[in-house]
């Protein structure tokens, strides 16, 4: 089966806010068991106008991706990250 991913890109507004986003997502995702490819990091934009923050997040399926990003737990984490960053998240199936 393939695995899923999350590419997610963000600017955050408020650093110290974001804390807590963290803070409530890591329960989501230490109960889907993520692997984090990219979090943050050196990048360079090459195309588009980009984001502050990459994060690529390996799932063991995309339906799993899809579990963890409607789940309670990340949906909480949502409320949070929405009051002080602004970014996308694409959920992607693996080849």
């Amino acid at each position: 089966m393939p695995k899923g991913y999350w590419i997610a890109r963000v600017d955050v507004r408020d650093p110290e806010g974001y804390k807590d986003y963290v803070a409530a997502a890591k329960l989501a995702f230490d109960r889907f068991g993520v692997k984090f490819l990219a979090r943050g990091g050196e990048h360079e934009k090459v195309e588009g106008p980009g984001r502050a923050r990459n994060v690529i997040i390996e799932f063991e399926s995309l339906a799993a991706a899809h579990d963890c990003y409607h789940s309670p737990e990340y949906q909480r984490a949502v409320a949070i990250r929405q009051k002080v960053a602004d970014g996308e998240i694409v959920l992607v199936e693996g080849l």
